[in-house]
């Protein structure tokens, strides 16, 4: 992860989350996400069979901020962004997502928030998951 020539984070092995908020998302959403994704059984154990977390593989999260995941793009050829969070709320969200993870033992990276980032990623695989708390649709 890169701003401005700089690198801010950086994992080995572990899950690259791009992390977007909702209008309508609430503490208990973050709360129950990082939960979620610490104890999401994603990496092979010894018989090839996704069984094992992030944390029992030694991992850690590289969690990037990413209000573009709420892009609506129904109509027109241009995004709009009316259900992502406005910065003040997204913030504090995100920052409680991070220190939610953090608190259930998870090695936690992450970029600066409302900063352009490179992000560079190789992936395993990949596997790719959309995750939402209870309640809301993935789209």
């Amino acid at each position: 992860m890169v701003v401005d020539g700089t690198e801010t984070g950086r994992i080995d092995r572990g899950l690259l989350l791009y992390v977007g908020v909702g209008r309508d998302d609430s503490a208990e959403d973050a709360a129950f996400l990082a939960r979620k994704i610490a104890t999401l059984r994603i990496f092979e154990d010894d018989a090839g069979k996704m069984n094992l977390d992030v944390s029992q593989v030694g991992g850690a999260v590289l969690a990037i901020s990413n209000f573009s995941l709420y892009a609506d793009t129904s109509r027109g050829r241009r995004p709009a962004f009316v259900d992502a969070a406005p910065p003040e709320q997204a913030e504090k969200l995100y920052e409680q997502f991070c220190a939610e993870l953090r608190a259930l033992g998870i090695h936690v990276e992450t970029g600066r928030f409302r900063e352009t980032m490179a992000v560079h990623s190789v992936n395993d695989g990949p596997i790719n998951i959309m995750l939402e708390s209870p309640g809301k649709t993935a789209s």
